[in-house]
């Protein structure tokens, strides 16, 4: 696998030199000065993948080009804003960028509640607590109908948390669920955040599969004309919010999404820590049924709790068999390997380290400090070669994993 590393651009506190030391040698970025709908152009993209290989890296992955809400409601501008995605991907591949991870989440991307969880260990974690989520739908943001969303039990235990809740931890918590995450295309407050929410009022998911579909159908054509591939990430955490709904949660999910335009090109990034929040994904056997089509991989790891929420586990320890995740992936990239594919070496990246050690305290994205990803992609690493070491059959040719010494 390539090992990359996410990159939020020059006023990222990780330095692209870091990256490097952690052992990367791919980055995954995007413009993240240009969030809102506009076309990037061939000079912005050249600039920035110069900065990149100036630090002896490759610019791997684009995640992502934004994606306007009026392209998910199928309504407004919409066909402004795909011609514009469709500029952005030309100036993308005139880069030589050929993978490229997007989502399709109305509204809010990525949430969490907490991006401080003290764990154990005395590090921090991002986390999802479903009962403050409640908690805050319900009595902070006090949405339109929000009582549909959530079982009576559920109302009830919310009063009850939000009644506790001190004036500064209602403000923290607001701050951290509509305010914008690290990588976030949007930022709300609650009058915008309640305006964003209603124009989806009557929308289903039906709805939003069908604008997804359309989306594809719209933009895979000069996708493949360009050489690029369109890699989905899934909704994270993978249900609906704030009585949205969200498509991109299941396998079933998956299977839709790539029999909607059935090209090589239109894939799927395999994110662990995503898809590894619902119990009922088998992630093995989604690993193998969608590794044709898998142009990317988060390898992040989630523990899951019983009322439905979670935290950013270590990389090889949460609530899903990242080992087994990892041998399939290497599998896969053996296969492509044998029928001399382009694109046999798949991107990935650790996703979500913890806060640790001196990042405590300093400035930095939430989930995205140095020391927590340099262990993970370390304990990544490490468990590849270990594979490698013990099948010799998952390394390429003339790998220097040549397996365990006769006995």
């Amino acid at each position: 696998m390539k090992q990359t590393w996410r990159w939020f651009g020059p006023d990222d506190p990780v330095p692209l030199a870091y990256a490097a030391q952690a052992g990367a040698n791919g980055i995954v970025t995007a413009l993240h000065h240009l969030y809102h709908g506009e076309a990037w152009t061939a000079e912005e993209v050249l600039r920035r993948k110069d900065e990149i290989s100036a630090a002896g890296l490759e610019w791997s992955v684009v995640e992502s080009i934004p994606m306007h809400n009026s392209i998910k409601l199928r309504s407004g501008p919409y066909r402004q804003y795909i011609g514009n995605w469709i500029d952005s991907m030309a100036a993308i591949a005139k880069a030589g960028v050929k993978t490229i991870c997007y989502n399709f989440m109305p509204v809010v991307d990525w949430v969490r509640t907490d991006i401080a969880w003290k764990l154990p260990s005395t590090g921090y974690a991002v986390r999802f607590d479903a009962l403050d989520f409640a908690a805050y739908d319900l009595f902070i943001l006090k949405r339109k109908n929000a009582d549909r969303a959530h079982s009576t039990e559920r109302i009830e235990a919310a009063r009850k948390r939000f009644e506790q809740m001190r004036p500064e931890e209602i403000e923290r918590l607001e701050r951290t669920l509509i305010a914008g995450l690290s990588a976030s295309e949007s930022s709300w407050n609650r009058d915008t955040m309640r305006a964003a929410v209603a124009e989806y009022d009557g929308f289903t998911a039906a709805d939003l599969r069908a604008s997804l579909i359309a989306f594809l159908r719209d933009v895979m054509p000069a996708a493949e004309d360009l050489g690029l591939q369109l890699a989905i990430h899934p909704d994270d955490p993978p249900w609906p919010l704030y009585g949205l709904p969200r498509v991109v949660s299941t396998a079933d999910d998956l299977r839709q999404i790539l029999k909607g335009y059935d090209s090589p090109a239109n894939g799927v990034t395999f994110c662990v820590g995503s898809l590894g929040v619902r119990e009922e994904n088998d992630l093995p056997a989604m690993a193998r049924e969608f590794a044709a089509r898998t142009h990317f991989v988060h390898l992040r790891q989630v523990r899951r709790e019983p009322d439905g929420s979670f935290h950013e586990a270590e990389h090889l320890a949460g609530s899903s068999d990242m080992l087994s995740i990892l041998r399939i992936i290497l599998e896969e990239e053996r296969r492509r390997f044998d029928a001399g594919r382009a694109d046999r070496e798949i991107p990935m990246r650790p996703d979500h380290g913890h806060l640790l050690g001196d990042d405590i305290g300093k400035p930095g994205n939430a989930a995205y400090s140095f020391v927590g990803r340099l262990k993970g992609l370390a304990e990544l690493r490490g468990a590849i070669h270990g594979l490698q070491y013990a099948m010799p059959d998952l390394a390429p040719p003339n790998s220097l994993m040549k397996g365990a010494p006769d006995k």
